[in-house]
């Protein structure tokens, strides 16, 4: 088998065989097969696509190259949930301890932040003393003590992914289908799930702009669970504007916890019992999606999730405390606000522009190992569709002293990217369509 043949092979559309799949993926992690030719393999896949049975292939591989992570010692079906990115995404902070307290176990292994899109990790990190990191043995009975835990992905998970990713980034082919689901899926399998929750974010704060782009990557997605034997739901779900009011590390943390405590956002609200919802059904621990979200309701109004994440941050070295007193979170040396300056309607608020706001203010990194500020940030006070009248404040920028040069630049950066109409539109659905 040569590795031309199969670029060959790729570039004039034809389908590749698993065991091609698995010489490529093999080779390429190996160190065996050039950069070079993996990156015109790429470009190939990238121009011709691949089949729903060659991305599973794929996806196998991926998953296959390093550590799968054995869930066993936890009894009952495993779900993760993944989201694809966006800005203001806090849901993981809400939904862990919510499906946990609904009996559901929750080994979960999140992500940090990288460029306009928040990390899980760093959010929690927010909190004093918090500890992410920990030992496999300890991160099983945690789960099995209290129904949950979340530390970041650590050991060999899917290295052939990293090599691949890295390789896509700087060959213009990261936004391939294939490529992206057999990456996402990857590491799920590997992290050990039993079935699968997608969240797939489309609109300006999201990789996948387009929606019938996102929709079609959500199909695939959840052809690959199916063929690798995992139950898979996915949600398509609205990032044109960002998930709540926060954005950024401490201050998306305050606001899971006033979610916690049923007085979030009516949006992070409703998307988290949604995945949780999903969650809940694709593990066969309720008979669907309306029973699910009903149960998940009461379990929120009744501070049992609230109590479970205090357990949950106990356990993992934090204070709790946070909870009822976010003034105990990390707070931001200098505050500016964005004031409306003519009345109207809210008709934009672009995600992706707030994102990279807030990345300037200090709260993301540009490439990996970048240190944060666990302050800093941006807060929306509005919404689309939303009636505002003059001097009306629109949105609170948080970051500190040596940042205080760039304070004007980014306000005027906002002010273009929080747009007001004198007519009142409608909003993009929050909860586009759900597919199984």
């Amino acid at each position: 088998m040569r590795m031309y043949d199969l670029i060959y092979k790729k570039r004039e559309g034809e389908e590749l065989s698993p065991e091609e799949i698995s010489y490529i993926i093999k080779g390429y992690t190996a160190e065996e097969i050039p950069d070079y030719q993996l990156a015109a393999w790429a470009m190939a896949v990238f121009f011709q696509g691949m089949t729903a049975e060659e991305t599973a292939h794929l996806t196998r591989e991926v998953a296959h190259s390093g550590d799968i992570v054995d869930l066993s010692d936890i009894p009952g079906t495993k779900v993760d949930k993944h989201s694809t990115g966006g800005v203001g995404d806090k849901t993981t902070l809400v939904l862990v301890p919510l499906v946990a307290a609904a009996g559901v176990p929750v080994p979960k292994m999140s992500g940090r932040g990288l460029g306009h899109t928040g990390g899980t990790i760093d959010k929690l990190e927010s909190i004093p003393g918090f500890q992410t990191e920990m030992e496999r043995s300890r991160f099983l009975k945690q789960v099995n003590e209290i129904g949950a835990a979340i530390i970041g992905q650590t050991g060999n998970l899917t290295p052939a992914d990293k090599k691949l990713y890295a390789l896509r980034d700087v060959t213009a082919t990261v936004d391939s289908r294939p490529l992206i689901a057999s990456s996402i899926m990857g590491k799920k399998i590997a992290g050990g799930a039993d079935a699968i929750v997608l969240d797939v974010k489309t609109g300006s704060g999201s990789f996948m702009v387009e929606r019938e782009e996102a929709r079609k990557l959500a199909r695939l997605m959840v052809e690959i669970g199916l063929e690798l034997e995992r139950k898979t739901i996915a949600l398509l779900t609205d990032m044109s504007q960002p998930l709540g009011f926060a954005i950024g590390n401490a201050l998306e943390m305050k606001e899971a916890a006033a979610t916690l405590k049923n007085q979030g956002p009516l949006d992070l609200t409703k998307i988290c019992l949604k995945l949780g919802a999903a969650m809940l059904t694709a593990g066969g621990y309720s008979t669907g999606m309306e029973e699910a979200e009903a149960e998940l309701t009461e379990i929120l109004k009744s501070g049992e999730a609230l109590e479970k994440m205090k357990k949950i941050i106990t356990a993992q070295g934090g204070d709790s405390r946070i909870l009822e007193e976010p003034e105990l979170l990390p707070r931001a040396e200098l505050t500016e606000e964005l004031t409306a300056k003519k009345s109207g309607y809210i008709s934009e608020i672009n995600a992706r522009e707030i994102g990279l706001i807030a990345m300037s203010l200090g709260a993301g990194r540009e490439k990996k190992g970048d240190s944060i500020d666990p302050a800093a940030g941006v807060e929306v006070l509005v919404k689309q569709g939303d009636e505002v009248e003059t001097g009306a404040t629109l949105a609170r920028l948080h970051t500190a002293d040596k940042y205080k040069s760039r304070l004007p630049e980014l306000l005027e950066r906002l002010s273009k990217a929080v747009k007001i109409n004198p007519e009142p539109i409608s909003p993009e659905e929050l909860i586009q369509e759900i597919i199984e």
